[in-house]
């Protein structure tokens, strides 16, 4: 039975239904009314099916959609998503809030194009025949946003959060752990989350090392301990200076303790620390205006490792990237400009193979 078609000429019928026949013998047939379905609707069922990752990424994917992705497409059908009217809107996530963008750097609009996309990808093929938000241009994180401290100011920065007092004159709740945190922040690169979860049966003072396990994440107001952001374990190394600061914190103390608390033994939580704690230290230490977060110490904790001469694999591994290239998108300038010195080592080896 031929498959009716609304063309007005008998030839256009013809051809649209043989191409019909094509793609449904080839199984690249799509339903249009497939491709009907709101992205709302498939992005819910997308997020429902995402028991292989982490809660707390699970709850981050959560509030990019509800706050960035589906006020701009959930109403839409899937079909009308186009890849240049994506770009618009990745365009318009990175503009300042009074030109009407939502003032997101370059990261954030990553992983929320990143959430479009994945729910998108997940329509193909059945209700997309390809997944419109891939190819879009992108934004790159600007060295702007990039904070490399040197040592003098991380030790200022150190000894102005061990120093913090309240307005009433009393030590802030976590005061007497706020130096030798951020030291192991700004000299180890471990991600704030991870330090926080750190339990003394993880530190080797003997051996010099840290073994990063966990990491705390923060879901509708629940600490929850989970694996590091890659999923991966890593050891980090400590420099001889940090593992004297790090002996008061685990010497004599049970191996599940928590390395670093407040003065009742609490564990910390990023948004109290970094307002009542962080915060006032980089005031206090003349730091203010640098743009400076608990996270960018691992900024600076790679560009010390730098210009100390590690390589990109070691970088890599302390940091706990995924991959080397990832390490060199990030810091690639920070390494020396070496070929002068590679050419002058090859040249020295011809020099001596002939020679013989």
């Amino acid at each position: 039975m031929p498959i009716s078609c609304s063309a007005e000429k008998k030839p256009d019928a013809e051809k649209r239904q043989t191409e019909i026949e094509n793609s449904l013998h080839e199984g690249s047939y799509r339903n249009p009314h497939d491709a009907k379905a709101t992205v709302a609707e498939m992005a819910e069922k997308w997020l429902s099916t995402r028991t292989d990752i982490k809660r707390s990424t699970w709850w981050k994917y959560r509030s990019l959609l509800d706050t960035h992705v589906l006020p701009r497409w959930g109403d839409l059908p899937l079909s009308a998503v186009h890849g240049e009217d994506v770009a618009v809107w990745v365009a318009q996530l990175q503009k300042p809030r009074d030109e009407g963008g939502a003032n997101l750097g370059a990261s954030q609009t990553r992983r929320a194009h990143g959430v479009l996309s994945m729910v998108l990808q997940w329509c193909v093929p059945r209700r997309l025949s390809s997944n419109p938000a891939r190819g879009v241009p992108l934004p790159k994180p600007s060295e702007a946003e990039h904070v490399y401290l040197d040592h003098a100011q991380v030790e200022a920065l150190a000894t102005a959060g061990g120093a913090l007092h309240t307005k009433y004159g009393q030590v802030t709740a976590a005061a007497h752990a706020n130096r030798a945190l951020i030291l192991l922040l700004a000299y180890t690169g471990l991600r704030w989350n991870e330090a926080a979860a750190l339990r003394v049966g993880r530190v080797d003072l003997t051996g010099r090392r840290v073994r990063v396990v966990t990491a705390f994440a923060e879901v509708e107001g629940e600490l929850i301990e989970q694996l590091p952001k890659t999923g991966r374990f890593r050891t980090v190394p400590l420099l001889p200076f940090l593992a004297e600061e790090l002996r008061p914190f685990v010497q004599g103390r049970p191996d599940d303790a928590l390395v670093f608390t407040t003065r009742r033994e609490a564990p910390l939580r990023l948004r109290n620390w970094r307002n009542r704690e962080f915060g006032k230290a980089v005031k206090a230490a003349g730091l203010d205006g640098l743009g400076l977060t608990s996270h960018k110490l691992r900024h600076t904790a790679a560009s010390l490792a730098i210009a100390a001469g590690a390589d990109v694999k070691v970088v890599q591994a302390m940091l706990g990237h995924a991959t080397a290239t990832m390490t060199l998108d990030r810091y690639g300038h920070l390494f020396p400009d070496r070929l002068d010195e590679v050419a002058e080592a090859m040249d020295a080896a011809r020099t001596r193979v002939l020679a013989a």
